[in-house]
């Protein structure tokens, strides 16, 4: 039993050290920079720097909002970015979005993001959802262009795998 042990280690440590690096380059993997993007995008959207999502926004796509709030009057809501990103320089400190366990797609300069997420205004949880995000590469890198998301409300939270808020 012992030697049967001894070999299956000695077999799955092989590839181990097999994959040594021949130098000390970083490569940063398409994956790499979409999440980077994404975390960027989700950092400017906490900032009370209201004008830091543009940076992170191409501002000629388009916002699909599958709004729920109300389960007997769903609607569903179309808004130009560039009108997002003016509504936004208006809205409140204290904002908060957080999304995780998201599903990434790549194809060449196209990402789709897609996962629940949980927004809060003042630490107190006004909706979540399920977010999706499509990116696309430009000349100054990854940006999020078109977005579509649920708007649930809190009590849907636990149901969609919203992320739990973060402490205070």
């Amino acid at each position: 039993m012992k030697a049967i042990f001894a070999i299956t280690a000695a077999l799955a440590a092989a590839p181990l050290a097999a994959q040594e690096p021949g130098d000390d380059t970083i490569h940063v993997t398409p994956l790499g920079e979409v999440n980077t993007a994404v975390a960027l995008f989700f950092k400017a959207l906490r900032n009370d720097d209201k004008t830091a999502l543009a940076e992170h926004m191409d501002a000629r796509a388009m916002i699909t909002i599958h709004d729920r709030m109300d389960p007997d009057a769903p609607k569903i809501i179309f808004v130009p970015v560039a009108q997002h990103l003016e509504n936004w320089l208006k809205s409140p400190t204290g904002l908060d979005e957080r999304m995780f366990n998201q599903a990434v797609d790549i194809d060449g300069d196209m990402a789709h993001v897609w996962g629940p997420y949980r927004f809060m205004a003042g630490g107190k949880t006004t909706h979540c959802g399920i977010n999706s995000l499509s990116l696309v590469k430009g000349a100054d890198g990854w940006k999020v262009a078109n977005t579509s998301f649920t708007m649930e409300p809190p009590s849907e939270c636990t149901r969609l795998g919203a992320p739990e808020a973060p402490a205070q």
